[in-house]
C-alpha cells in the first residue's frame, strides 16, 4: 500500500497509508488531514483540494488536464507546481509522494 506524505503550511508532515486507485484528495479527507477540504467531491468545480506537487515527483503523475488548469487560475497562491489532489491518482509507483498543501487553506 503506497505512503502519501501530507506536509502543512508550517512544515508539519503527516504520513497516510493509501489505496491504490484512490485519488489523493479522498486520501486526505479519508486520513483527517487539515488543508484539502474537496468540498465538490472531485469533479472540479470547487479547488479546495489544490495543493503543490515537489518537483522530483512531477514526472511521475499526469500532466493536468485543460480544466484542472481552469481551475488552477482560480485558486489562492498558485504556483507552478499547483495542481488538483483529486485529479492525482496514487499508484504503487507513487509510494513515498510527498504534497504540500498551501497555507491559504488552514
Amino acid at each position: 500500500m503506497p505512503t502519501v506524505y501530507f506536509v502543512d503550511a508550517d512544515g508539519n508532515q503527516f504520513e497516510a497509508d493509501v489505496e491504490a486507485g484512490t485519488n489523493v484528495m479522498e486520501a486526505a479527507v479519508d486520513n483527517f488531514i487539515d488543508g484539502i477540504v474537496g468540498e465538490c467531491g472531485g469533479v472540479m468545480s470547487c479547488a479546495t483540494c489544490h495543493c503543490y506537487i515537489p518537483k522530483e515527483w512531477q514526472d511521475k503523475i499526469p500532466e493536468p488536464s485543460e480544466q484542472e488548469e481552469d481551475m488552477i487560475d482560480m485558486v489562492m497562491e498558485p504556483q507552478d507546481n499547483s495542481r488538483l489532489s483529486c485529479q492525482i491518482e496514487v499508484t504503487d509507483e507513487l509510494d513515498g509522494l510527498v504534497v504540500h498543501l498551501p497555507k491559504s487553506q488552514f
